[in-house]
């Protein structure tokens, strides 16, 4: 009888050890993490992001293994927790993965609210006729973006007074991945449409700077087939979006900003709108608004911004060779800025930031950051601001002092301000979600 219970007890007494072993090492590795994050300030996630019922979860584990991001979540007490808050980039696939339904989505936290225009299933804001797909919603991946570009011209196909001849189906605004898409969708289903863009092919993506990663999934796309990226350049994704285009013989209207929408007055079957630009007018009877959050570029505000050497992203680094350059912002654009024109001969880089911390870059973009200023490639100002901007200086005030460097170009990757002046003007509901849905 005791052979026996060898025999079976052991097995089992090991299983046990190991689970309990292999807990606590998932519980002390996460609670790292998680401290550090806390340490280090960096506790805001940028956009949606999942707030985890302690009540119903059961430390499974699940949520963990579905994220595609590395460390985000992790088990803590055997519950599971957002450990690194500022890397989750809103896949949503925690949720879905989640059998006890003990995770929720939410935009926004208590202390940073995040501004989300009102938007039906349907992608159809409270204006009827005006959709919005993408970025602008809060869906800033590619992959969301794509098929949210989709889905709404499927919704847009069921309104009525489509195929009116003296007038578009369909204006869509941006040229970005959701914008690309839904023109695909778009030209797919037949009607009669316009893209415009009011800069270049690629949306957000043609401002990230050059061979920045670009992480997206498996999508498919209207005409074209399966968009089989997951890991990619930014030159290789913007070559695929040229070759998009000009397979499916796409016209895009570029450098055409809206300067206005205005809902037309008549009976019910000649509802639209009138889109004015620059350019020209388009009478179209629905909009959809892929335009992304950043349309037009935060700015610091201060005197001497109007100058030609001020500018709001990054194109080539090889032009800012010999030169003396001033990176603004703490973010993955900014960061990625100084360190790729860091690289350049003869060339001295500032970075000045307001915050203690870069807490809401990539942990890959803060050591080159790190590597850089110790090499002496660049110099870091946290805690500064950027006060007066001369011809060939700038005036910086930092935690202790003021100080003046030597300037002969600066890039403000400060972010972009939601375009709330076209929303309002087209009477969409914009709300701030403190940690809601």
């Amino acid at each position: 009888m005791t052979l026996i219970m060898l025999l079976y007890g052991l097995p089992l007494v090991v299983i046990v050890v190991f689970y309990f072993w292999n807990r606590h090492k998932t519980h002390k590795k996460s609670s790292v993490i998680f401290n550090e994050s806390i340490s280090a300030g960096l506790t805001e996630p940028a956009s949606l992001h999942p707030v985890i019922n302690p009540a119903l979860c059961l430390g499974c584990t699940s949520c963990v293994r579905a994220c595609p991001e590395k460390d985000v979540l992790g088990i803590i007490h055997r519950k599971a927790h957002l450990i690194n808050p500022t890397h989750c980039i809103g896949h949503g696939a925690c949720k879905k993965a989640c059998p006890f339904n003990a995770i929720e989505l939410v935009f926004g936290t208590a202390k940073r609210g995040i501004d989300i225009p009102q938007v039906g299933e349907d992608f159809q804001t409270n204006t009827a006729g005006i959709f919005i797909a993408g970025e602008l919603g809060g869906m800033g991946l590619i992959r969301n973006a794509v098929s949210q570009g989709v889905q709404a011209v499927d919704s847009i196909c069921k309104l009525d007074g489509l195929g009116n001849s003296e007038r578009l189906d369909l204006v869509i605004v941006g040229a970005g991945p959701a914008g690309i898409a839904a023109s695909l969708a778009a030209k797919s289903n037949k009607l009669n449409f316009v893209t415009l863009e009011q800069d270049s092919l690629g949306g957000t993506v043609s401002h990230y700077p050059r061979g920045k990663i670009v992480m997206t999934a498996p999508v498919d796309l209207p005409i074209i087939g399966k968009m089989r990226f997951k890991e990619t350049t930014k030159e290789a994704l913007m070559e695929f979006w040229s070759m998009v285009i000009n397979k499916a013989d796409l016209e895009i209207k570029d450098r055409q900003r809206v300067e206005s929408i205005e809902a037309k007055d008549g009976a019910a079957d000649d509802k639209g709108f009138i889109i004015k630009t620059a350019a020209d007018t388009y009478d179209t009877r629905a909009i959809l608004l892929a335009i992304g959050r950043r349309g037009t570029p935060r700015k610091l505000g201060v005197p001497g911004e109007e100058q030609s050497k001020v500018v709001y992203r990054l194109i080539d680094a090889t032009q800012y060779r010999n030169k003396h350059v001033l990176i603004v912002g703490g973010g993955d654009s900014a960061l990625e800025a100084a360190v790729s024109i860091a690289e350049e001969a003869e060339t001295t880089v500032t970075i000045s930031y307001r915050s203690e911390t870069f807490s809401r870059a990539k942990d890959k973009n803060k050591s080159k950051i790190a590597e850089a200023e110790k090499s002496g490639h660049l110099q870091v100002l946290m805690q500064s601001n950027v006060k007066q901007i001369d011809a060939d200086s700038v005036i910086i005030s930092t935690a202790n002092d003021e100080i003046r460097i030597d300037n002969d170009a600066i890039i403000v990757c400060a972010g972009g301000i939601l375009p709330t002046a076209l929303l309002k003007s087209i009477d969409i509901n914009v709300e701030t979600k403190f940690g809601t849905a």
